[in-house]
């Protein structure tokens, strides 16, 4: 992985124009996996997570976390044992931990663990404001106070005791934060209005591998009685439903016919619907699912929602698909508002799209061309890709640090399915590159 140095000075060269075809094996997935490596610090015994993405984010994460103590030893690209008995202190360094969104979860892990945590306000990629206060008020519920000071958000306890707590949001950092916390407080907690994704059910199951006792995660209720200390456990994690809705939708844009492996279908079922909607063609295995594109894409209107609805982490990928459509089609966007900062870069490529409000009103066109282009975010990033991958020509994408918090080996998975797209870091690379692939 190139040093933090120089991370933003790499770009992705592609040229479009041929289907992609073939093969691909999903990793771990990275939302599930953040706050399942917050939760390893609760137990005092070695717990070993398999099925590790190893992407930005979670290296960011257990690098934060081995700074306070946790001993981090990892047994290979995907595995990692982590033991948390051996904790120096409560506060997170600020410089690494600001890069990720999902450092908070270290608040519920550390409050439920030892009644005190000050970590920094969270990072991430700018796709809206994303706020706390759920989470806080949880927190309140249980019997923490909790406070935001210099940045930090500092919460603490003489002792957590289990409440009665309603949602005023359906919000998946909240649920997984007092899901922890809660776990190893005195008595009943019950969360409701919580949310369902598969991440949620992850961490739930993750919890009670290690002792906690947390019924109904799934559902809009989850129930959790208090235990004193959480053991050891092996634990792999789900495989990632944005990575495998992500190589989906590759198969629709450059009308491919991609396998997908080892996902679980029933994650994907809002995202093969639309793609069926779109005239594509899928077919489901127990552990795989495949899609093959149409020459001529339908139009069709997205919606996101909560789990089981339309992720809000698939629709650029969605977006760009859509502007390849015949007729016009509307997505609306009701999770994070600064979701559509593609627009203005796929625009470059060819596309029509009118963003009013929440909403895009996309009218299809026939072709992308190659363009440069610069990701806003980690998601439009991955889908800005994959329409240059459709393009007619080169194009280049900068910033692509923002898409390696996500996806592992993002380039090397779309190159064995015959994707003609390397990484460059200089312009000798990048002339090599335009050379190399011209077409004769």
């Amino acid at each position: 992985m190139s040093s933090t140095n120089n991370i933003d000075m790499d770009h992705y060269m592609v040229r479009g124009g041929k289907p992609l075809m073939g093969e691909v094996t999903i990793g771990g997935a990275k939302n599930a996996a953040l706050a399942i490596i917050a939760a390893a610090i609760m137990s005092d015994e070695t717990v070993t997570i398999e099925n590790l993405p190893d992407v930005r984010d979670i290296n960011v994460l257990l690098e934060a976390m081995s700074v306070i103590g946790v001993m981090i030893d990892r047994v290979d690209r995907h595995t990692v044992k982590i033991n948390g008995s051996q904790v120096r202190n409560v506060n997170i360094e600020y410089e690494l931990i600001k890069r990720i969104r999902a450092s908070y979860y270290l608040i519920g892990a550390l409050l439920g663990k030892y009644r005190q945590a000050e970590v920094p306000l969270p990072g991430g990629c700018n796709i809206g404001s994303r706020p706390i206060d759920q989470h806080l008020k949880g927190f309140r519920a249980i019997g923490a106070e909790v406070s935001v000071e210099r940045g930090e958000i500092i919460a603490k306890a003489e002792r957590l005791v289990g409440a009665h707590i309603y949602m005023d949001v359906v919000t998946v950092g909240a649920t997984i934060n007092i899901m922890m916390a809660a776990c190893m407080a005195e008595g009943k907690t019950t969360i409701e209005n919580a949310a369902k994704e598969p991440h949620v059910v992850d961490v739930a199951n993750f919890l009670n591998s290690m002792g906690a006792d947390i019924k109904g995660a799934g559902t809009d209720v989850i129930r959790i009685r208090g235990v004193e200390k959480l053991h050891a456990a092996t634990y792999s994690i789900i495989p990632d439903q944005i990575e495998a809705g992500t190589f989906m939708f590759a198969a629709a844009i450059t009308n491919g016919d991609i396998l997908i492996k080892n996902v679980i279908p029933k994650h994907l079922e809002s995202i093969s619907s639309k793609l069926l909607e779109m005239g594509c063609v899928i077919e489901e295995f127990d552990d795989a699912v495949r899609v093959k594109g149409t020459s001529t894409l339908r139009s069709t209107n997205i919606k996101t929602l909560p789990y089981p609805g339309f992720p809000t982490d698939m629709q650029p990928q969605a977006g760009v698909a859509l502007a390849l459509s015949e007729g016009t089609s509307l997505v609306t966007e009701s999770i994070f508002e600064n979701r559509f900062k593609y627009v203005d870069e796929i625009t470059r490529m060819g596309a029509t799209i009118k963003v009013e409000g929440n909403t895009a009103i996309i009218t299809g066109v026939k072709r992308y061309t190659g363009a440069r282009v610069s990701s806003p975010d980690l998601r439009a990033g991955a889908a800005l890709v994959l329409a240059a991958l459709s393009a007619d020509g080169v194009s280049m994408i900068d910033d692509v640090h923002l898409i390696e918090r996500g996806y592992e080996d993002f380039e090397v998975k779309l190159r064995a399915l015959g994707g003609c797209i390397e990484k460059c870091s200089s312009d000798a690379d990048m002339q090599k590159f335009t050379l190399k692939t011209a077409v004769v």
